[in-house]
């Protein structure tokens, strides 16, 4: 197998599992676990393979597939390239650790389907198309076969909150599809402006082009209209990340998500977000990227200080977390405004950690209500009793996401306001704010959880037992190995950063 298969192979890896499911009965619920499963391990093991590729010192662009694919029009004579869209697949220093987080979660998530009551077969057919769509998003290398694979997410991530999920879960699955068909039109109009003003989608090329004064244009581009296309991309992708004000739809689907769904959802799909601000927004349209920092500095300190207030004053475990990923988000935020090499490495780290540390939690909150029927932290009190080894986890997750030095969060949060601070320093004051909310939320959630006062018998309530270790164990190692070598993350991202400071001017 060469090396330019590796990522065909990885991305449509689940659909080998969608077929060998269609095989099995649907009353036959052990072996279409264990089938769903064993799916998501090809991805994962071609994921961590290219990244010890990069550690080695090799070139990603070993990976790189570029295919014949639509040619529109009759501009082959003119040039083979102009209005040719190819099936293209690749990988960057930022897109493998994305890459590696997406299979991760992924499996660890198809794991947590244990909790999953009815129709596992339709849940992992529609599971594993979902996990094609999110490798196929962060290895596109053209604008149109990413916007096909962003859509490919929707359908399937509808139906498993729609039908799967909790008490209110047809309203958030229409939640989550009306906001985000919303941004994905606006994607696609920005999309296909570019596709007509330049000839291609290439990404790369679409970067070349629009940032070279010297370049020739099938239509000329005026700087109005990059500003416009540059204001549609951040729409379109901050109701993904989300900004404030357009969170509300994200809170809904975390709280109505079933487990392995809102691992995936926070782990995974809010930083989809972040990457088309980082890849397209700050990569094609540096220029507009600059002229409107403060303003994105401004939205993430909003964001920050808005979602740990609320998170302080909620009462359901499940929306504290929710409130508490808008907060956290804006971190990513603030570190792209900075415009310097720590704040967009700390905003880069933020989405690992987070995705990391969310999936743990949310994980843990689902094997508490397994076992009591409740999210309400009043109701959940005492589980140091009951349920010491889940309690223990509970609080070094609420550590690490509290930004404790030695895991994930720590490095992250303080990348990120350490390059605010050198060129916004009022803006970044005014967002520490908001970790002095986050200590107060987390440990008055995560204590009033693990040693507040009981207000039940945990005579039979059974702790973190068997394979649920898996997730937990897992997720806290890759936290904890983060924040002690956070090279990890920084060796592979050393030549995309100095593309993206390059971009920036810096």
């Amino acid at each position: 197998m060469t090396l330019a298969a590796v990522l065909p192979i990885m991305v449509f890896s689940p659909l080998l599992g969608m077929v060998v499911l269609l095989f099995i009965k649907k009353t036959e619920e052990k072996w279409i676990k264990i089938v769903g499963v064993l799916a998501t391990l090809p991805a994962l093991i071609l994921a961590f393979a290219a990244y010890f590729h990069r550690l080695a010192g090799k070139s990603l662009n070993d990976f790189a597939l570029s295919a014949s694919w639509i040619q529109f029009g009759g501009f082959k004579k003119v040039s083979k390239t102009l209005f040719a869209v190819n099936f293209e697949l690749g990988l960057n220093g930022f897109t493998l650790i994305l890459i590696v987080l997406t299979a991760l979660v992924s499996t660890l998530a198809a794991i947590a389907a244990i909790y999953i009551k009815k129709e596992w077969k339709g849940f992992f057919m529609l599971f594993l198309l979902l996990e094609m769509g999110m490798l196929g998003v962060f290895t596109a290398e053209n604008l149109i076969l990413f916007f096909i694979f962003f859509e490919t997410i929707l359908i399937p991530a509808f139906f498993l909150i729609g039908k799967w999920g909790y008490f209110e879960k047809e309203k958030a699955a229409f939640n989550f599809l009306l906001y985000n068909g919303v941004g994905s039109a606006i994607l696609l109009i920005v999309i296909m402006v570019l596709f007509a003003k330049t000839g291609t989608t290439n990404i790369d090329a679409l970067t070349n082009i629009i940032n070279d004064s010297k370049a020739t244009l099938v239509s000329p581009l005026s700087a109005g209209a990059k500003y416009g296309l540059f204001i549609a991309l951040v729409i379109a992708f901050g109701v993904k990340l989300p900004i404030f004000p357009l969170h509300s739809w994200m809170l809904r689907a975390h709280v109505q998500a079933p487990t392995p769904i809102v691992m995936i959802h926070s782990g995974i799909l809010l930083k989809i977000g972040a990457y088309g601000l980082i890849r397209f927004g700050m990569g094609i349209f540096p220029e507009q990227f600059k002229s409107i920092a403060v303003f994105i500095a401004i939205l993430g300190v909003i964001n920050i200080l808005y979602g740990a207030y609320i998170a302080l004053i909620q009462t359901d475990f499940k929306m504290m977390l929710a409130y508490s990923s808008v907060s956290h988000m804006g971190i990513v935020l603030i570190g792209l405004a900075a415009l310097n090499e720590a704040g967009v490495q700390g905003a880069i780290f933020q989405v690992i950690s987070h995705g990391l540390i969310s999936a743990l939690l949310f994980f843990l909150i689902s094997v508490f209500y397994e076992r009591t029927d409740t999210t309400l932290i009043t109701n959940l009190g005492g589980m140091a009793k009951g349920m010491p080894l889940t309690a223990g986890f509970l609080l070094a997750g609420g550590l690490a996401s509290l930004g404790l030095p030695g895991m994930s969060g720590f490095i992250s949060e303080f990348m990120a306001f350490l390059g605010l601070f050198k060129v916004m320093p009022i803006i970044a004051a005014v967002g520490t704010l908001g970790i002095i909310l986050t200590a107060v939320y987390l440990l008055r959630t995560v204590l009033g959880i693990t040693f507040g006062k009981a207000h039940r018998d945990f005579a039979g309530v059974v702790d973190l037992q068997g394979i649920e270790f898996v997730p937990v164990v897992t997720l806290m190692l890759f936290i904890v190995v983060i924040g002690v070598f956070p090279s990890v993350l920084s060796i592979p991202l050393q030549t995309t950063l100095k593309t993206i400071m390059l971009g920036l001017g810096g």
